[in-house]
C-alpha cells in the first residue's frame, strides 16, 4: 500500500505534564487501533500525503492541473461558472470548488471579506532527523506535553526516519498573517518554555542536531464553527477544507476533514440525476455539521491543554484517574458512517 510505504504507525498516545515531566495518561494505538475503528493510527509528513494524492490523480483520472493560476474572481450565472485567473484567463466549468486555503478568495467572493480570526496562539515546528538524535530522544509513539499557556508534541513521520516536534506558545502574531510559514527564534521558544521541565527541554534543544531545518513559525488563525450548509456551498460554488472551515490544531483534524470533505464531494458530484446546485447542497448539507463539531472541540481542547491554576490540576487529576476514556474520541474515529467505511 502506498500509504504504509511513506507514514508512520505509532503504538501508543503518551500525555506528559509540560512541568513535573510526569506521565498523566496513554492511549494504545496500533492493534487497538484497528480494532475499534476499522484503520490504523498513522502519521505522515504532508508533503507526502501530497505526493500521494498526486500519483493517485494522474494514475487514476484525466486531471488537468494548471499550476501557478492564482483565481482573482469568479461568475456563477446559473447554469456554468467562469474563473478568472492571476494571468488573465479565463476558465468555465458546470461547477467551482474552492479548495485555497484560510485565506480563501473564493470564500471572500462567496461569503463576503470577513478575515480568520487571530488567536493568539503560536506554533513553533520542527523535522529532526531520528538518527540524528541520542537514542534516549527518538520516538516510535506520539507524546503529548501539557503546560500552562503551552503545550508540545511529538511524533514520528516518513516511516519513522523523521521527528516532527511542535510547540505551541501564546503571544503576540507576526504582522503577516497571511504567510504562515516564517522563521523563528529559538530564543524566544526557549524564554517561552522557562518552568518546564528537562526532559521537553532536551527535546527541544534537539532541533539544534545535524541535519535539522531549525524552527519555523506559524500564527494560528481559524473561524468560527460552521452555522449551515450556506456557508460551505451556494449555488454552483462549494468550499472545502481550511476554505470552508479552518480549525485549531488542538483535535489534529484540519486535513482530516478536508479529505472527508473530498469524499462525501465526490459521492454527491456522482448524483447524476440531480442539478449541479441540488448535488453541492447535499455535499454541504451532509458535511456541515460534523465540521462544526470538530471546530468547536479543538477550540475547547486548545483551552484545556494550556489551562492554568485549578483548571490544569483538575485536567491532570482527570487524565489520572481516567487515562484512555479522556484520551480516545469514538465519535471522531468512527466518522459519520459512510465516510468511515469508504476511505
Amino acid at each position: 500500500q502506498p500509504l504504509q510505504a511513506v507514514a508512520a504507525f505509532p503504538s501508543r498516545l503518551q500525555v506528559r505534564s509540560a512541568v513535573s515531566g510526569r506521565g498523566l495518561a496513554e492511549l494504545p494505538l496500533g492493534p487497538t487501533a484497528v480494532q475499534r475503528y476499522g484503520a490504523a493510527y498513522a502519521t505522515i509528513h504532508r508533503a507526502d500525503l501530497h505526493g500521494l494524492l498526486l500519483a493517485a490523480v494522474e494514475k487514476y483520472t484525466d486531471t488537468q492541473l494548471h499550476l501557478a493560476h492564482a483565481i482573482d474572481s469568479f461568475a456563477d450565472d446559473g447554469t456554468a461558472v467562469t474563473v478568472r485567473t492571476s494571468r488573465g484567463n479565463e476558465v468555465e466549468g458546470d461547477a467551482l470548488i474552492g479548495a485555497d486555503g484560510l485565506w480563501s478568495r473564493t470564500r471572500t467572493q462567496l461569503l463576503g471579506p470577513v478575515p480568520p480570526r487571530v488567536t493568539g496562539h503560536l506554533a513553533y515546528r520542527a523535522l529532526v532527523p531520528q538518527h540524528a538524535l541520542p537514542q534516549a530522544l527518538r520516538t516510535a509513539q506520539v507524546t503529548a506535553w501539557l503546560g500552562p499557556r503551552l503545550h508540545a508534541v511529538q511524533y514520528p513521520v516518513r516511516r519513522g526516519e523523521l521527528q516532527n516536534i511542535v510547540v505551541i506558545v501564546q503571544g503576540p502574531a507576526p504582522h503577516d498573517l497571511e504567510n504562515w510559514d516564517h522563521a523563528a527564534n529559538a530564543a524566544g521558544l526557549e524564554h517561552a518554555l522557562k518552568g518546564t521541565c528537562t526532559a521537553l527541554q532536551d527535546v527541544v534543544r534537539s532541533v539544534a542536531a545535524p541535519g535539522a531545518a531549525g524552527w519555523r513559525l506559524w500564527p494560528l488563525c481559524d473561524r468560527p464553527p460552521v452555522r449551515g450548509a450556506g456557508e460551505m456551498a451556494r449555488g454552483l460554488v462549494g468550499l472545502l477544507g481550511d476554505a470552508a472551515h479552518p480549525m485549531r490544531p488542538y483535535l489534529a483534524q484540519g486535513a482530516g476533514m478536508a479529505i472527508e470533505d473530498a469524499a462525501e464531494l465526490q459521492r454527491a458530484l456522482a448524483m447524476h440525476d440531480l442539478e449541479v446546485p441540488l448535488r453541492l447542497t447535499r455535499y454541504a448539507l451532509n458535511r456541515w455539521q460534523r465540521n462544526a463539531r470538530v471546530q468547536a472541540r479543538s477550540t475547547r481542547n486548545g483551552r484545556i491543554f494550556h489551562a492554568t491554576g485549578p483548571v490544569r490540576w483538575g485536567r491532570d487529576l482527570s487524565l489520572r484517574l481516567l487515562g484512555e476514556r479522556v484520551l480516545d474520541v469514538p465519535w471522531l474515529y468512527r466518522g459519520d458512517g459512510s465516510i468511515a467505511s469508504s476511505l
